[in-house]
C-alpha cells in the first residue's frame, strides 16, 4: 500500500479517496423521558380513551386539511385551521393539534424527498449494469454486468416499473401532495392479513384506536407547572383539560380532570422536578399500550445548548477510546495519547435480530457499558465510525448479495448515533466522529498480526477499533516502523522517523544519500581520524551508504 491517509496515492493502482476531518459529535439539545401511569382505575382509563379519541378525529380532520393546501399553505390558512379546532377543543387542545398535522406533513415531504433519491441512485445502478456485456466483471464501487440473459432481461423490466415510479414520486413532489396514514401503514396493511398476523378483528381494532388517539400538549414557559393542558405536579397527580365537548366528564374546577394513577420518573427525576418548579416548558404525551394493556406517559423538554467542544478540547486528556461498530457486537481499544493501545481491547455484544423496540434494548444495553469501560479507563473521549447506509440501501447495488443488504438495512446508524451520543454527554464524554474508509483493511494490514499475543489473536474489528482512534488523534494509520539490526554495518537501515503526522512521506525510508559522509566535529583533545572504506565491494554499491543527520556536540 503506498500513499498516505490524506488520500494521496492508492491501492494496487487504484486513487484513495480523501477522508473527512474528524469532529466532535454537538450534544442533545433536547431530552424525553417515560415512565407508567400506575394505579390507573377503569373510569380513567376510560375517559383517556374518550379524549383521546375525540382528539384523534379532530387531528385526521386537520391533517386533511393541511395535506390538501400543500405548498400554497401559509400563516393565514394556519389560523383558519386553528380556529375552527378551537370551538370544538379548546385554544391550546387546537394549539397543539395543528402543530402536529404541520410536523407530519414536513416529515413526510422529507421522506418522500429520501424515496425520489433511492429510487434515482437504484435506475441509476440498474441502467449502468444493463449497458454491460453479460458476465463482465465489476470494479470498486462499480458493479459489472448481469450473469445471463434471463436476469438481464428481468432486470430491464424492472427498470421500466422504477422510472414509472420515479414520475409518480416526482408528480407529488411538485404538487406538494404527501400520502400519510394516521396509525401506520403497516398497521393499516395488517387489516387485509389478520390470519397470517395472528390477530381477530376486535384485537386489530383495538390497536388502531390506541395508534390514532391524540394525547399530546406542548409546555409554555411561566404558566403553572410548565403545561396548562396537561398537568402533572410533583407529587405525580396527572391532570388534563377537557375539550368543551366533553366538559361534563370534569371531576375538578375549570374543566378539569384528575387521574387518580401517579407518575413518578425514576430517569431525570431531578431535573424533570427543577423544570416543574420553576415553571418551565414541559410537554407531555399519553398513550396506551395494548398488548400489555398500560398507559404511559413522557415528558419532554428543550435543554439550552452546551457549547460546542473542538476537537484539540475533547483530546486534552490524551486518552480515547476507539470504537469499531459492527453487525453483533463494539470492538473498542484503549490508545494513550501517543496513539499506542493500552492493555487489551474488549467487546460489548447486542443482537439486532427482532423487531425495533428489541434491537433499541440491545444498542442501550451495549452503549451503557461501553461507556462504563470508558469511565474505568479513565476516557474522556469515544471515536466511532461515522457511519451512514442510506446510498448503500437499495437492491440494485448489490445484486443477489440479499444477506449483506438485509444486513444494513437494519443496522440502526441514526438511532445508534443518537443513543450513544445523548448517553455519553451524561457521563461528561466526548464523542468523535470518523471517516471509516479503508479502517478495516487499514487494522488488518498494520495492527493485527502486532497486537496479536498467543492467548488471544487480535480481530480484524479489533484492529479497525485502532486505526479509529488514531484518526481521531490526529495520527496515521500505520504504525513506525522498527528499526533494522546492528549487527552488521551494510544491514543498518533508517531509524524511527519521529514526524508530524502531516508530514508527507513520514512512513518511509529516508532516502539514500551518495557521495562522502559529512563533516564530524571532533572534541577538543580528541585525534581526527577518517573513517576507512570498507573492505568488501557488494554490487557495485561500496560508496552507497546510509547517512544520518548528525547532532551538535558542542553548542
Amino acid at each position: 500500500m503506498s500513499g498516505s491517509l490524506d488520500g494521496v496515492g492508492g491501492v494496487a493502482g487504484k486513487a484513495l479517496r480523501v477522508l473527512a476531518a474528524p469532529f466532535v459529535a454537538p450534544s442533545p439539545s433536547a431530552v424525553a423521558v417515560r415512565t407508567r401511569l400506575k394505579g390507573l382505575s377503569a373510569p380513567d382509563a376510560e375517559v383517556l380513551g374518550v379524549v383521546g379519541r375525540h382528539l384523534g378525529s379532530l387531528a385526521g380532520r386537520d391533517l386533511k386539511v393541511r395535506s390538501r393546501a400543500g405548498l400554497g399553505h401559509d400563516a393565514g390558512q394556519w389560523a383558519v385551521r386553528k380556529r375552527d379546532l378551537t370551538a370544538l377543543s379548546s385554544a391550546r387542545w387546537a394549539g397543539s393539534v395543528t402543530k402536529a398535522s404541520h410536523d407530519q406533513w414536513a416529515l413526510a415531504r422529507r421522506c418522500l424527498a429520501a424515496h425520489v433519491r433511492e429510487l434515482e441512485a437504484g435506475i441509476t445502478c440498474i441502467r449502468q449494469r444493463l449497458a454491460q456485456e453479460l458476465g463482465a466483471k465489476g470494479e470498486r464501487n462499480v458493479p459489472g454486468g448481469y450473469r445471463s440473459r434471463r436476469e438481464w432481461h428481468a432486470k430491464s423490466r424492472r427498470l421500466r416499473v422504477l422510472e414509472d415510479r420515479m414520475a409518480l414520486a416526482r408528480a407529488d413532489w411538485v404538487a406538494g401532495r404527501v400520502r400519510v396514514v394516521r396509525g401506520g401503514k403497516r398497521l393499516a396493511n395488517t387489516r387485509h392479513h389478520l390470519d397470517a398476523a395472528g390477530l381477530s378483528e376486535q384485537g386489530w381494532r383495538s390497536r388502531w384506536e390506541a395508534a390514532r388517539i391524540f394525547l399530546s400538549a406542548d409546555g409554555e414557559s411561566g404558566k403553572r407547572l410548565g403545561n396548562e393542558t396537561i398537568r402533572l405536579d410533583l407529587d405525580g397527580q396527572l391532570s388534563l383539560k377537557l375539550p368543551a365537548p366533553l366538559a361534563d366528564l370534569a371531576n375538578a374546577p375549570h374543566g378539569r380532570y384528575v387521574l387518580a394513577a401517579r407518575a413518578v420518573f425514576a430517569h431525570r427525576g431531578q431535573e424533570w422536578a427543577d423544570r416543574v418548579a420553576d415553571h418551565r416548558a414541559v410537554a407531555y404525551r399519553i398513550h396506551h399500550d395494548v398488548l400489555r394493556d398500560r398507559w404511559y406517559v413522557t415528558a419532554s423538554w428543550q435543554r439550552t445548548p452546551a457549547p460546542a467542544l473542538t476537537l484539540e478540547a475533547a483530546l486534552a486528556d490524551g486518552t480515547v477510546i476507539g470504537v469499531d461498530t459492527n453487525n453483533d457486537h463494539y470492538a473498542a481499544w484503549r490508545l494513550d495519547v501517543h496513539g499506542n493501545p493500552v492493555g487489551r481491547p474488549a467487546r460489548f455484544f447486542y443482537d439486532l435480530s427482532g423487531n425495533a423496540l428489541h434491537r433499541d434494548a440491545q444498542i442501550r444495553h451495549a452503549t451503557s457499558r461501553l461507556l462504563h469501560y470508558a469511565q474505568q479507563r479513565g476516557a474522556s473521549a469515544i471515536a466511532i465510525e461515522d457511519l451512514d447506509f442510506a446510498d448503500s440501501k437499495t437492491r440494485e447495488k448489490h445484486g443477489r448479495n440479499k444477506r449483506f443488504r438485509c444486513l444494513i438495512s437494519r443496522f440502526p446508524t441514526a438511532r445508534l448515533a443518537a443513543r450513544l451520543i445523548s448517553m455519553a454527554a451524561e457521563q461528561g464524554i466526548s464523542v468523535i466522529a470518523v471517516d471509516a474508509a479503508y479502517s478495516s483493511r487499514w487494522g488488518a494490514e498494520h495492527w493485527q498480526k502486532p497486537t496479536s499475543i498467543p492467548t488471544h489473536q487480535t480481530t480484524r474489528h479489533e484492529a479497525a477499533s485502532l486505526v479509529i482512534g488514531r484518526r481521531a488523534q490526529g495520527f496515521g494509520a500505520r504504525r513506525r516502523t522498527t528499526p533494522p539490526p546492528r549487527d552488521r554495518r551494510d544491514r543498518v537501515g533508517h531509524r524511527i522517523t519521529q514526524a508530524a503526522p502531516r508530514n508527507p512521506g513520514r512512513e518511509g525510508d529516508r532516502p539514500p544519500r551518495t557521495g562522502p559522509p559529512p563533516a564530524v566535529v571532533t572534541p577538543p583533545g580528541k585525534r581526527k581520524r577518517r573513517p576507512s572504506p570498507p573492505n568488501t565491494v557488494r554490487d557495485g554499491r561500496s560508496e552507497r551508504e546510509w547517512i544520518y543527520d548528525s547532532l551538535p556536540l558542542t553548542i
